[in-house]
């Protein structure tokens, strides 16, 4: 029937009416339908164009981290979290609350005397569990001799865990510099000392090196002797008007509010240099409210900042000193 109408039918099966081969591994198109299959090997080369960008971009990034010693972020970020922890160790332990606590009972636990043993055991019982003030009420001392606590600071604390903790009291017992080690647990917003503490070795005395300054500016320093008395009076007095006659443009720097008077000084140590100096000076200061023939009477030795401005030195910093006297005599 459809054979006189040219074309029709004369194809393969699925190939197009007009005879023509089908080419090799291609599908063929109907009239009224597109081909998809030249969009999908675009999007193939996208594909394709994306993971090579992102393996570039990775392969630059290592190679750059490698020449410039980076530290990866995931490593970087841990070492930076447990140098921020420090001696806390773990953040979910109270540290500062437990530095607190212990110096409490520290005052405590260090004063103890024959004549008031029973007030200071009920005064442990606060910071003790209930067992072990059952037990020993006087926590390890046998009732004689006496301690008398001068004074204490926090020195420290170590951290076992979540729960467990030791602060270190840094502390003066009878005349004595000592560290205690006092053992606290934490929890639910609670703590108490778990056991009893330990007398630890105060820091040891050492000796600093000896400074080896150079020379000091022979004209800087008679120069600095002849305006540096008249800075100290108004700094003693903290008259702010005549203090900023001394200092440098933009320089700040509060005064005692009389708490002092000058009297002297006893060294100055001027280094070589230009317009601006950091110099080491000793000072003598009595202090007010005394008579003068029976004041008492401090050196005390300041790092300080000068600059130089039309043959006169101007204060642009005064702070405590790192060095020590040696080598900063007056002339």
């Amino acid at each position: 029937m459809y054979g006189d109408i040219p074309g029709f039918g004369s194809g393969p099966p699925g190939g197009p009416a007009d005879g023509r081969d089908r080419p090799q591994g291609r599908p063929w198109r109907s009239a009224g339908r597109p081909w998809s299959g030249a969009g999908g090997r675009w999007l193939i080369w996208v594909l394709r164009a994306v993971v090579w960008a992102a393996l570039l971009i990775i392969g630059y990034r290592g190679v750059m981290a490698i020449v410039l010693n980076e530290t990866p972020a995931s490593r970087a970020g841990t070492a930076a979290s447990a140098q921020a922890q420090g001696t806390a160790g773990h953040s979910g332990f109270p540290a500062t609350l437990a530095e607190a606590y212990a110096m409490q009972f520290g005052q405590v636990y260090l004063n103890a005397s024959p004549a008031t043993a029973g007030e200071r055991a009920k005064q442990l019982a606060v910071f003790l569990p209930g067992d072990l003030t059952s037990a020993d009420p006087q926590l390890g001392w046998n009732g004689s001799g006496e301690l008398r606590l001068q004074s204490e600071q926090v020195a420290g604390i170590s951290v076992t865990d979540a729960h467990h903790a030791v602060v270190r009291l840094l502390a003066d017992v009878n005349g004595r510099l000592m560290e205690l080690g006092v053992p606290i647990y934490a929890a639910g917003g609670g703590m108490v000392v778990s056991g009893e503490p330990a007398w630890l070795a105060a820091p040891a005395h050492i000796s600093p090196p000896a400074p080896q300054a150079p020379a000091s500016d022979s004209a800087a320093q008679s120069a600095l002797m002849s305006q540096l008395p008249a800075f100290f009076q108004a700094y003693a007095r903290g008259d702010s008007a005549t203090l900023n006659r001394f200092l440098a443009q933009g320089a700040s720097v509060p005064g005692l509010g009389d708490a002092l008077r000058f009297g002297g000084i006893s060294g100055l140590y001027v280094p070589p240099g230009g317009a601006t100096r950091n110099i080491t000076v000793t000072v003598i200061w009595q202090l007010t409210g005394q008579a003068a023939a029976k004041a008492a009477k401090l050196e005390m030795t300041y790092d300080m900042t000068v600059v130089e401005q039309s043959g006169k030195w101007y204060v642009e910093d005064i702070h405590a000193s790192t060095q020590g006297v040696q080598g900063a005599e007056a002339p």
